[in-house]
């Protein structure tokens, strides 16, 4: 009998000493993008603000009484990888995810996190259609979307530049595509006209055919759908066969990486981006953060990296679960102060509340121009 309250005794105790370390379960956050590869310029501020969100949550005592533990998935922007790291996300079990971050990817994994009730939200994916309609219920992101960003930008060209000749190049993708064929319509709604609207091949190393057509058309402006990389080369042709024609082009060129890459004939490229918000307290405690940790500046969409995971963290806490239905719920209702201003989100999962500028390289920096509109 002494010998089974011994062994009695010593399994209340083993359950004891379980029994917090069951209560402290981290809650995990998957972080998806490409944390490699050409468009890493773009995942790794989100992967680092991520991290430092966490750290911070963390040093404080986490929430719910738990920790938060990132769990990271790379996807390189590539749809067909995008659909595994969601998979691997989803079996880790984790509770939400912040990203992907490009809409390819991002188009490609909405069903995977649907199907799993798992609120995803991208800070720089900006097709339309991923929010249209409501029809991705789980799905938020802290960025304009292409029609707001097509709004600002036709107009800016149409009153500012006063275009009546555009060209439309393109790297045919969801995100390159889209935001060509949304100031197309705008502008030729206005009566512009569109002399050139063709796709080019993004990891293309000659563009001088492309070039000779653009040469040839004449247009006032030439709009560029898609990312840096491509960009950077195109430009750098144009330039080198003497073609001066403006450019503008979407977020993904507010980029430090694409003044690198495109050097000089970077100079008075146009794009689209968050309007600065620089003197909001919550924006420079997220620059000293990641200067502190990581010593230099922070990179492309980390304020909007850093702000989803404040949105995320926010709505966990607010609701008081991490039930996928509670955490809707409070991020359409709960407003969160973040770097880029104090944001709701709609019905369909847009942001609200964040302001949208254009920008210009002036001098090898972008320059914030006079011309904005905030999200609603």
């Amino acid at each position: 009998m002494k010998k089974c309250m011994t062994w009695l005794a010593a399994m209340a105790l083993c359950v004891a000493a379980a029994a917090p370390a069951i209560a402290a379960e981290s809650i995990k956050i998957g972080v998806q993008g490409a944390h490699s590869g050409d468009l890493a310029s773009y995942g790794v501020p989100s992967l680092n603000a991520a991290k430092l969100v966490i750290d911070e949550v963390n040093a404080k005592g986490g929430i719910l009484g738990r920790q938060l533990e990132l769990v990271a998935q790379d996807d390189q922007c590539k749809p067909e990888l995008a659909t595994s790291a969601a998979t691997r996300l989803i079996s880790d079990k984790v509770a939400v995810v912040m990203g992907p971050i490009c809409s390819g990817a991002t188009k490609a994994t909405l069903p995977l996190y649907a199907e799993a009730r798992i609120v995803a939200m991208s800070p720089s994916a900006t097709t339309p259609e991923l929010t249209a309609g409501g029809k991705n219920p789980f799905f938020f992101r802290t960025i304009a979307n292409d029609n707001a960003q097509g709004r600002l930008t036709s107009d800016f060209m149409l009153n500012n530049l006063k275009v009546k000749k555009v060209a439309y190049l393109h790297d045919n993708g969801d995100y390159g595509k889209g935001f060509a064929d949304i100031n197309r319509a705008h502008l030729e709604k206005a009566g512009v006209e569109t002399v050139l609207f063709e796709a080019v091949t993004p990891d293309a190393v000659d563009f001088s055919a492309v070039v000779r057509k653009l040469r040839r058309a004449k247009p006032d402006i030439l709009v560029f759908g898609g990312y840096q990389p491509t960009a950077s080369k195109l430009i750098q042709q144009m330039r080198r066969d003497r073609v001066t024609t403006p450019v503008l082009g979407p977020d993904g060129l507010m980029d430090e990486a694409f003044i690198k890459m495109a050097g000089k004939d970077s100079e008075g490229v146009y794009s689209s981006y968050p309007k600065d918000t620089r003197n909001l307290p919550e924006f420079k405690h997220a620059r000293e953060a990641h200067v502190k940790q990581f010593g230099v500046e922070p990179g492309s969409f980390y304020y909007n990296a850093y702000s989803a995971m404040l949105a995320l963290v926010n709505a966990i806490e607010k609701s008081g679960s991490t039930d996928t239905d509670k955490i809707i719920e409070a991020l359409h209702t709960a407003p969160v102060k973040t770097p880029l201003g104090t944001l709701t989100f709609s019905k369909t999962g847009d942001a609200a509340g964040m302001g949208l500028s254009i920008y210009q390289v002036k001098d090898g920096k972008f320059v914030e121009l006079d011309h904005s509109i905030t999200l609603e």
